[in-house]
């Protein structure tokens, strides 16, 4: 049998075995968990620990909780042919401590919960702050931009992880050539047959070219006010 792992002193080791072990105690062939004492296999019961409930690893919180909580625990662990180690599969914890901790983390699942919906909140606060002022600063360079228009550029160019021009750093800066750039992508899609040409195959960088004039017709009018 491969030896077993090092572990702190207070630490108890329970292995998952790979194949059905006698146990030196009572003599019963088992196919769960044992533990080794003197090298020797020996089946939970007749080492006082099957009152003990396995705890599968994954929750970090929630196996440091239980433990914390449980007069008595032990690390399972298991032989990896592969990796020719010995590998954590959880832990054996007193079922009371498991419901403590099952209350700890679920407390703080909601908290978590309550601090994520306060986040959005705040989020969607700022960022309707944010479109207004956009709009703002759409109005103010193209005063002949209707301002519902204005709003709704502001609102389709600062939606937060769009990756839109009004979530960049510029865009978030309202620099002019960042708001020019959204209102002339606005224009592009909503003035000018832009979409049907790409829509009918035709080249992105020629689109553009033939809805050129258009576009910087609607533009200069919206500069003029």
């Amino acid at each position: 049998m491969s030896p077993a792992p090092k572990l702190k002193p207070d630490d108890l080791l329970v292995i998952s075995p790979l194949k059905e072990f006698t146990c030196a105690d009572c003599g019963t062939n088992e196919a769960g968990l044992m533990r080794l004492e003197d090298d020797a296999p020996h089946c939970l019961a007749c080492m006082d620990l099957d009152h003990l409930v396995f705890l599968l690893s994954g929750n970090t919180a929630l196996t440091r909780r239980a433990r914390k909580a449980s007069t008595l625990s032990a690390i399972v662990v298991q032989w990896s042919r592969r990796r020719k180690r010995y590998e954590r599969q959880g832990v054996l914890v007193e079922q009371a401590a498991l419901e403590v901790a099952e209350e700890q983390c679920l407390a703080d699942s909601d908290v978590r919960a309550r601090q994520r919906e306060r986040a959005r909140e705040k989020r969607a606060v700022e960022d309707v702050e944010f479109q207004e002022r956009m709009a703002s600063e759409i109005s103010r360079l193209f005063p002949g931009c209707p301002a519902d228009r204005a709003q709704a550029i502001a609102q389709h160019a600062g939606t937060r992880s769009s990756g839109r021009v009004g979530r960049s750093a510029a865009g978030r800066a309202l620099e002019e050539n960042a708001v020019t750039l959204a209102v002339v992508a606005s224009i592009r899609h909503e003035n000018t047959p832009y979409d049907e040409l790409l829509m009918a195959g035709v080249a992105r960088s020629e689109a553009r070219e033939r809805i050129r004039e258009q576009l910087d017709q609607v533009l200069e009018s919206w500069r003029a006010g």
